[in-house]
């Protein structure tokens, strides 16, 4: 790689590890019931809040109401978005006339923003309002990301408490979530985004003359030339909030390649960092409420190296360039002429190094923003960006989603110590029991067989097959890319397959829905259970979850539940395909 490139990825680690302190002691004040900034003004705005939905701020709820009440929220934002899809054409903010989006994309639309996914089988430019992307998915874009972080705080809670039956307020947690992190940190990114070119107007599509004359043209409405379509729409203000809630859906089909939505170094460096930020700065925040700042500093290190290596593998493999092309003689390396390395479905603006690690990060973060095309990517660039969502993206994963599937893991981890040593487990303190094993098995394995199952039932099906964009390997990954990022969370694609019918609509929706609200519930059910226990004390044989070898294990324990999960189809897909090069 070269050396800007190195460059860029120090700045990004240093950017994101330097802040994550703050925001973390920021959000445990945020969470924890301490004074934290911005009180004087925003306490009696939220108070008005409560009034007018009739909640009780000071009333704490047991898991089993958290859950309730999350889940009847997001039912509500999920039915909400699906009409405002299916009416559009009768909604105003609509220049260009789109028509209503059909039923079973308005399913999987729904879903996909209401989950934090953000998959989209569509073309936005012609296909949904501006109505739709402000209030229908801009809007789920801050919530579902609300929601995300408001689990992880109430699994951290549940921790921390001792026989408690309570893991906080749902309403209370959402609402903080959104009005002191999402929004003024979205707004001041928006800002930035828009002081570089990122385009934030009601502006329909306007044809305009090309600068080359030369360029055949279409005759406009006026009669005279026209060559270029130059579409509007207020982006900044969904970008923003599309990158710090680990969001991704792009307001283009180009996502984050398009110019009007990342039109620099310095919009893609901040893209990439607000990915990250929030969610390396829950690994802090834990540490703060849990009452032990090495335990959260043990979580970071973990996110910490599934973060950078993949980053780092990633770009290598993209800068290295295509072997075929290098046998037949071809120059792929980087010069002050060219950016070297594999070009096939990249932007001259960022060039193999900068797409590679933007591909890395998206994936690690949940975020599923795209500078590149993944479906270009070399075989084991491509392949790595796959396992790093087969993972779990934990690496940091997403805001509030990576903190608590990484602490599900860490539950696994000190039972599987406590198997290796003859002792019964603990965590922070609290003892491990058969319910906690039961309820993260759970989760570690639903997401998996709801993946493999839809993978192979549709590889069997002639007429879906049909929609690969590659066969062979290549084409069986493009089909588990699709399920890995639906159920997991990401919404990236391998943009060679169509998903377009009605079984991809049904079964990705399935797949998006299943990856976000069944692991949800046993994520609350741990927290409820923890909060009712009692801690013991510390002794010689307890088993330290701050150190080396803690965080040691607990990669172990990840990297080997994916490999023996994900391994066999792997092995057919991104593994062989490197090898047939």
């Amino acid at each position: 790689m070269s050396a800007t490139a190195w460059a860029e990825l120090i700045a990004l680690i240093a950017a994101s590890f330097i802040t994550a302190p703050f925001f973390g002691r920021y959000m445990a004040k945020v969470f924890g019931g301490d004074k934290a900034p911005g009180d004087r003004v925003l306490l009696p705005i939220e108070r008005l809040g409560y009034r007018l939905m009739g909640v009780d701020p000071e009333r704490e709820q047991t898991w089993q109401r958290y859950a309730i009440s999350l889940i009847a929220f997001s039912l509500v934002g999920v039915l909400a978005l699906y009409f405002i899809q299916r009416f559009q054409a009768h909604l105003p903010l609509n220049p260009d006339g789109q028509a209503a989006v059909p039923p079973f994309m308005s399913f999987n639309n729904s879903a996909s923003f209401a989950t934090n996914t953000d998959w989209q089988s569509y073309i936005p430019e012609s296909t949904v309002s501006f109505f739709t992307q402000t209030i229908g998915f801009a809007f789920q874009n801050f919530m579902s990301a609300a929601v995300g972080l408001s689990v992880a705080v109430a699994l951290i809670r549940g921790l921390a408490r001792r026989r408690s039956r309570t893991i906080g307020n749902f309403w209370v947690d959402i609402t903080r979530a959104t009005t002191r992190i999402l929004l003024p940190l979205a707004f001041v990114l928006a800002i930035v985004f828009v002081s570089q070119g990122v385009i934030d107007n009601f502006h329909a599509q306007q044809q305009v003359a090309p600068i080359d004359q030369s360029v055949t043209a279409t005759p406009g409405p006026d009669g005279t030339n026209h060559a270029l379509t130059v579409p509007g729409g207020p982006v900044a203000s969904q970008e923003s909030i599309k990158e710090l809630g680990t969001n991704g859906g792009g307001f283009f089909n180009a996502n984050s390649a398009h110019p009007f939505e990342n039109p620099n170094g310095l919009t893609n460096f901040l893209q990439m960092y607000a990915a990250a930020s929030i969610a390396f700065g829950l690994a802090f925040t834990f540490g703060r409420m849990v009452g032990d700042k090495r335990q959260g500093r043990a979580l970071f290190a973990v996110m910490a190296i599934f973060w950078i290596v993949p980053m780092v593998a990633v770009m290598h493999y993209e800068t290295a360039g295509n072997p075929r092309l290098t046998a037949a003689g071809a120059d792929q390396a980087a010069t002050s002429q060219q950016s070297g390395g594999n070009m096939e479905g990249k932007e001259t603006r960022f060039g193999p190094a900068a797409s590679a690690m933007h591909g890395s990060n998206s994936t690690s973060t949940t975020t599923g923003s795209v500078v590149a095309s993944h479906d270009s990517f070399t075989p084991l660039g491509g392949g790595i960006v796959l396992f790093n969502i087969l993972l779990g993206e934990y690496g940091p994963g997403g805001v509030g989603s990576g903190l608590y599937g990484l602490l599900v893991l860490a539950l696994v981890s000190v039972f599987i110590a406590g198997l290796m040593v003859g002792r019964t487990p603990e965590y922070l303190g609290k003892k491990i029991r058969a319910p906690d094993v039961k309820l993260a098995t759970i989760y570690v394995l639903l997401v998996p067989a709801s993946v493999l199952v839809l993978s192979a039932i549709t590889v069997l099906l002639t007429a879906q097959v049909a929609a690969f964009g590659n066969t062979g390997p290549h084409g069986l990954t493009e089909a588990l890319y699709a399920y890995a990022s639906s159920g997991n969370g990401n919404g990236s694609a391998f943009p060679g397959i169509t998903v377009t019918s009605s079984w991809y609509q049904l079964s990705l929706g399935m797949a998006i829905l299943i990856g976000r609200y069944l692991l949800i519930i046993p994520v609350l059910a741990i927290a409820g259970g923890s909060a009712r226990k009692q801690p013991t004390k510390e002794s010689a044989g307890t088993f330290p979850t701050h150190g080396p070898l803690f965080i040691g294990l607990l990669v172990a324990v990840i990297l080997i539940i994916t490999g023996l999960t994900y391994f066999p189809v792997l092995s057919l897909g991104p593994i062989v395909e490197h090898l047939s090069l």
